[in-house]
């Protein structure tokens, strides 16, 4: 982020409000812009698949996995609800659960 910052700051566009700019010209990104940048980046390091969804999953996942609390990932990533963190999160909710069952040891002396 702080190379993106930079970057932008000399771009042509740097005097526009919108934190994201388009690679070419003085304007801002189409609302879809970073989902069409992520794909043709992914492209060309030979991934498919590549998409913000994955990365929220990703993030929220390593989020709850270090420990951290479910307000402050909403607070992060923009969510009113709290049926966003257990979507996103979901996904890897059964390897947390079996992380934190071995680092509590609880049931290991039984």
């Amino acid at each position: 982020m702080s190379r993106y910052l930079r970057s932008r700051a000399k771009h042509k566009a740097a005097d526009l409000p919108d934190l994201w700019l388009a690679e070419r010209g003085i304007r801002r990104f189409a609302p879809n812009g970073i989902k069409m940048m992520l794909k043709r980046r992914g492209l060309a390091a030979g991934l498919t698949g590549v998409h913000a969804h994955r990365w929220r999953h990703n993030f929220a996942h390593e989020w709850k996995r270090a420990g951290g609390d479910t307000g402050d990932l909403m607070l992060l990533l923009g969510w009113t609800s709290e049926d966003m963190p257990r979507h996103y999160g979901a996904s890897a909710a059964a390897e947390r659960a079996q992380e934190t069952q071995l680092r509590m040891g609880i049931g290991e002396h039984v």
